[in-house]
């Protein structure tokens, strides 16, 4: 580990901790102090007015006196009655936007009215409205002058300002710590620099300094409008783009970098990553979180610069109303209803308001996982069950249709680690090949409309178990589309899914945070990549277009650089690549290949959806697949890893090493398509 790394996890270590030792020791203010407290500064404004104006302001002689009394204690009921009407006292003024200084004045105009009303039907000897006006006036005046002095003692009182400095402590000493004005040094707080000084970063910026509990401080705004650069908004500075250099930045003391753009093209995102990881620090973004749960829906956040995020395109989103038609109001089985693909199809179908959802797995943690977080979000709304049984387990299996009797059955359950399965040949077959062979059988017994199948790109030309056994799968399903039954049968294929359970992202960040380094098979390797809800929603809008026996394929764009995604993972982290964090080669694992193919052949149907396309090819027979599933079911039974393996290349005639297929690898257009990402 690098001294510079070592440096910032030491840093990041002591910030913990004086944050956690700045939550331990802050009390809870008493409302009712300052409710109070703020009741009798307005008194003493107005008692100071109301004798400068009415007594002092000219000649008063003693025939008076009690006359500018009476007309003092008239405007005082007139003005703090409608004080407390209004609620204006419940008012929290450190946070007070503009609305709430045109609450104040709203209602002392309406204390005027009523000051006027009252000293001209009261009997008392009459004054001049001009009088009554600059009463009412300047002590609105300074309440409102009180109230923002106040306000900006709270936000700047604790910055780098002689003023914020002095009105913070003067305001301590008139308010005492019933006020609870809470000093943060620069020492707890992450410094930022907020790029964009829009509608959205000016909210960001205003939300940091007004919260007590906020992790960060911004320091500057930095942004490519002209008419901006070089003013302040909230004190702080506007710098170019073209200020922004690695000195500005350390002048500054910023350690992270926030994007506040939530507008921003695929393409501009990238080029702005580019310029800002250059710099070494922590890049975040203030938006919408990529998957939205019961607790942050709806609400802007600082997170992290999610790795789905380097795709730099667009999500896709398929799922229309029509879709949500046809699964509405169905009976929906999810096998491996726990997984990561499996748990987002129930978040999708959640939303679509099923008659009934039945989720299916082994592993009974992730089925219960997916339960509860659908139970927060729609309690008794959505009719839930969970149903623990392997697909292999066709007596139990069985036992679950007969209860549920389910309308659409998606067949998510499968292995799909390529390296394990290489080794667990036997529990590939099983589970894969003759899991989903239970799955389509129980399917057409009880009458199920549709059978959705879960594929792979890794089905195309397998070099591999996983990648052979989803090609058997997608032969069960094409053989079993052509007998007359009731059950539509379709299969959708689709690449690696960023974030899953297995995928890369997730063995990297853990190197990251272990401070690596990161391991790499091969620094050729190249993939397609989609996003966990992108693989989700083209299975279900797939599987509601299917007609039967249709093998759906996604437009994923063009494929990856891994050695990139890896670089720009450690910049995201606020590290350079091979400095701070090396990446290192391992050599290609059993079955890997250096590309993935999308295709059998190039044969492309397009679909009404943009993004889908159908690729069609002859079917298997019945009678083929016997013949196939029988020989698979022999070497099953030998119990031996490598005549399952045999069998394999037997039944699926694609199946190739991976030394044939990486020989030739840097001809292939995979290869020569991949994009760069960093």
């Amino acid at each position: 580990m690098s001294k510079k790394l070592k440096e910032k996890i030491s840093a990041v270590g002591k910030e913990s901790e004086s944050k956690s030792t700045a939550v331990n020791t802050s009390k809870k203010p008493n409302r009712f102090n300052v409710r109070w407290l703020l009741v009798f500064y307005d008194v003493l404004i107005y008692c100071v007015v109301s004798f400068l104006l009415l007594m002092v302001y000219e000649d008063v002689v003693s025939y008076k006196t009690v006359n500018n009394i009476q007309v003092a204690i008239i405007g005082f009921a007139a003005i703090f009655s409608m004080r407390f009407a209004f609620d204006i006292y419940r008012q929290i003024w450190r946070y007070g936007g503009i609305q709430t200084y045109i609450r104040l004045l709203l209602c002392d105009a309406c204390g005027f009215l009523l000051f006027f009303a009252m000293e001209y039907v009261l009997p008392v000897e009459k004054v001049l409205i001009v009088k009554i006006l600059s009463v009412s006036c300047i002590n609105l005046l300074g309440a409102l002058a009180m109230r923002m002095i106040y306000r900006y003692a709270y936000k700047c009182g604790t910055q780098k300002s002689i003023v914020g400095v002095a009105l913070f402590k003067i305001m301590r000493f008139f308010g005492g710590k019933s006020l609870d004005i809470q000093a943060k040094t620069d020492v707890q707080l992450i410094k930022i620099a907020i790029v964009g000084a829009g509608r959205v970063g000016t909210s960001l910026a205003e939300e940091l300094i007004n919260s007590s509990t906020a992790s960060y401080v911004p320091r500057c705004f930095i942004d490519i409008n002209e008419d901006k650069v070089g003013r302040k908004i909230h004190g702080i500075n506007i710098l170019s783009q073209d200020q922004a250099t690695e000195k500005l930045l350390e002048d500054y003391g910023i350690q992270e970098i926030v994007f506040a753009l939530p507008q921003l093209s695929s393409e501009k995102r990238k080029e702005l990553f580019d310029f800002y990881s250059s710099f070494g620090r922590k890049i975040k973004v203030y938006d919408y979180p990529l998957v939205e749960t019961e607790n942050n829906k709806g609400k802007r956040h600082i997170r992290e610069f999610d790795i789905e995020e380097l795709l730099f395109r667009k999500q896709l989103d398929v799922v229309d109303d029509a879709v949500i038609e046809y699964y509405k109001n169905k009976r929906v089985l999810i096998t491996g209803g726990g997984g990561s693909i499996g748990s987002e199809l129930c978040r999708q179908i959640a939303k679509m308001s099923p008659a009934k959802l039945i989720i299916l797995d082994v592993y009974e943690n992730g089925a219960y996982e997916i339960q509860q977080e659908l139970k927060m979000i729609y309690g008794n709304d959505l009719d839930i069950q969970i149903e623990i049984v392997s697909v292999c387990n066709k007596a139990g299996l069985e036992r679950v249709f007969k209860a549920h009797k389910p309308q659409i059955v998606l067949n998510a359950a499968a292995h799909k680690h390529v390296p394990l399965m290489e080794h667990n040949c036997l529990e590939a077959v099983e589970n894969n090949v003759f899991g989903t062979l239970n799955t389509v059988e129980l399917s057409e017994k009880y009458e199920a409309q549709r059978v959705i199948m879960v594929s792979t790109d890794k089905a195309v030309n397998p070099t591999n178990v996983m990648g052979a056994t989803k090609r058997v799968c997608e032969m069960i399903v094409g053989a079993y589309s052509q007998k007359p039954s009731g059950t539509t049968y379709s299969a959708t294929r689709f690449g690696n899914v960023l974030g899953s359970a297995g995928s890369v992202i997730p063995l990297f960040k853990r190197q990251i945070a272990r401070g690596g380094p990161i391991t790499l098979t091969d620094k050729k390797i190249v993939r397609y990549f989609m996003t966990i809800p992108e693989a989700s929603q083209l299975v279900l809008k797939s599987g509601a277009m299917a007609e039967n026996g249709e093998l759906f394929v996604l437009d994923m764009g063009k494929p990856i650089k891994i050695i990139e995604l890896a670089e720009n993972m450690i910049r995201l982290s606020g590290m350079e690549p091979y400095n701070d964090i090396d990446i290192i080669e391992t050599g290609l694992r059993p079955g890997e290949k250096l590309y993935e193919e999308t295709l059998v052949n190039a044969d492309l149907e397009k679909t009404e959806s943009s993004s889908i396309f159908i690729e069609r090819e002859e079917h298997i027979t019945m009678n083929e697949l016997n013949a196939k599933l029988s020989i698979l079911k022999t070497a099953v039974e030998t119990g031996n890893d490598e005549a399952v393996k045999s069998a394999l290349k037997v039944v699926v005639p694609t199946f190739k090493t991976p030394e044939e297929v990486n020989k030739n690898a840097s001809e292939a257009k995979e290869m020569k398509n991949a994009i760069t990402i960093g």
